[in-house]
């Protein structure tokens, strides 16, 4: 059987490979940042590749904004294996955003996929996650929360590689969701002392076989 596995690892940073543009109103008005990102994981089973396993775990600080777009999407495709010589098509994405403002004008698109096509016994997931952490005042993530997410990301990448059927591995990703939404909820993962965080998740999960 082939094998095709690649990863996506930890990025944290100020605006990191994110884009901030300024709006203005005029001479009078001051720049209001405008943070937008956009993070994606397709993966393609089929009879040449037999299994094809993508993460992303990504972290954007976009710090003070007046405005977001964000988007995040998993899709994974298994094609025209068998029963005797079945595909295993996972893509896995986490996508965490914090931001900071009193009146953000928030556009977030979270959406996973997983297409199976003529494909008997295949194993198809695509599980994405978004994390908005939204704060009065700029905070930026501890060195010790940066940590615990990493930490989190290895064992998905693990999680991903596994051979676990579909509900198992939502279940399992589910709870390394839990895991994240934990950290991203503590005031003491913030470099300053702040009043616990408001943590918004969206969560899109498809699978097959479902049960």
């Amino acid at each position: 059987m082939h094998a095709y596995i690649s990863r996506h690892f930890l990025r944290v940073g100020l605006l990191a490979a994110g884009v901030a543009t300024a709006v203005t109103g005029g001479p009078a008005q001051a720049a209001e940042a405008v943070a937008v990102t956009h993070d994606a994981v397709r993966t393609v089973a089929d009879h040449r590749h037999h299994t094809d396993v993508r993460d992303s775990f990504t972290v954007r600080q976009f710090g003070h904004v007046a405005g977001a777009h964000l988007d995040n999407r998993a899709v994974a495709r298994s094609a025209r294996c068998t029963a005797d010589d079945a595909c295993r098509s996972v893509a896995l994405s986490f996508q965490i955003v914090t931001l900071a403002g009193d009146h953000v004008r928030l556009t977030a698109v979270n959406d996973g996929q997983a297409l199976n096509d003529h494909c008997t016994g295949c194993q198809t997931l695509a599980a994405a996650y978004q994390f908005v952490v939204s704060t009065h005042e700029e905070r930026r993530l501890s060195s010790a929360a940066r940590a615990k997410l990493d930490g989190i990301h290895r064992r998905l990448d693990d999680l991903g590689r596994s051979r676990l059927p579909a509900a198992e591995l939502k279940r399992r990703t589910d709870a390394l969701a839990a895991e994240v939404t934990s950290v991203l909820s503590a005031p003491a993962s913030f470099d300053r002392p702040t009043p616990r965080p408001a943590v918004t998740v969206h969560r899109h999960l498809d699978g097959w076989p479902g049960h």
